[in-house]
């Protein structure tokens, strides 16, 4: 489903851009978890922000100083993420090989880029995550709530072929632990009515033990 999944965002990318890009102002539960993140790997290096779409999560980890670099599967969601966020770096890339050097990274902030990986290739993603993590590194993972797999063919008013996996907490937290892992927190939210899609959301932070 990869060229799928990567046709599927260049299609919308724009509208998709228009919609999103802004959307951390209505979402202060997102906003707390990502200074909390940004407090953790402040000083420590570079973070990736991995499934950027057009770039709001870097913007706003660089807004607390962050050094981070934005990579998507979409070359049109990066030229999208280029085109607002001139001042920041962003790449295309498949998070299931990406090509960064052992051990290199402070963190990984994944908000809603996993939904796209079949439920049998979520370890190997998260073993490559691992990799690329320096000892004592962080990765937070945001994803939708559920068991099932979501298969739309519209979206934003464009013909796509695009699978959402939705994951429970418990589901995600095992595999986390299965890669090695640590666990330092679970936190879930209800959708805000009229902002996003309506399911509930889970958000895991974790980091790879020093």
């Amino acid at each position: 489903m990869v060229d799928e999944t990567r046709s599927g965002y260049d299609a919308v990318a724009r509208a998709y851009a228009d919609r999103f890009s802004v959307e951390f102002e209505d979402k202060p539960f997102d906003r707390d978890v990502l200074d909390e993140f940004a407090a953790h790997v402040e000083g420590r290096g570079m973070v990736v922000d991995l499934g950027c779409g057009p770039g709001q999560v870097a913007a706003y980890l660089a807004a607390e100083g962050v050094p981070v670099l934005g990579v998507d599967l979409s070359p049109g969601m990066v030229a999208e993420a280029k085109q607002r966020h001139p001042n920041l770096n962003f790449q295309v890339g498949d998070m299931r090989d990406l090509a960064f050097d052992d051990e290199t990274l402070a963190g990984i902030a994944a908000f809603y880029s996993i939904i796209h990986i079949p439920r049998d290739e979520i370890l190997a993603v998260l073993a490559e995550l691992w990799r690329m993590l320096h000892p004592g590194g962080f990765l937070l993972l945001a994803f939708h709530v559920g068991t099932r797999v979501e298969q739309i063919d519209e979206f934003l008013g464009e013909p796509v072929n695009l699978d959402f996996v939705f994951f429970t907490a418990n589901e995600m937290e095992g595999h986390l632990e299965a890669v090695g892992f640590e666990l330092i927190w679970s936190r879930q939210r209800q959708p805000y009515p009229g902002v996003e899609a309506q399911t509930e959301r889970t958000y895991l932070l974790s980091r790879r033990p020093t």
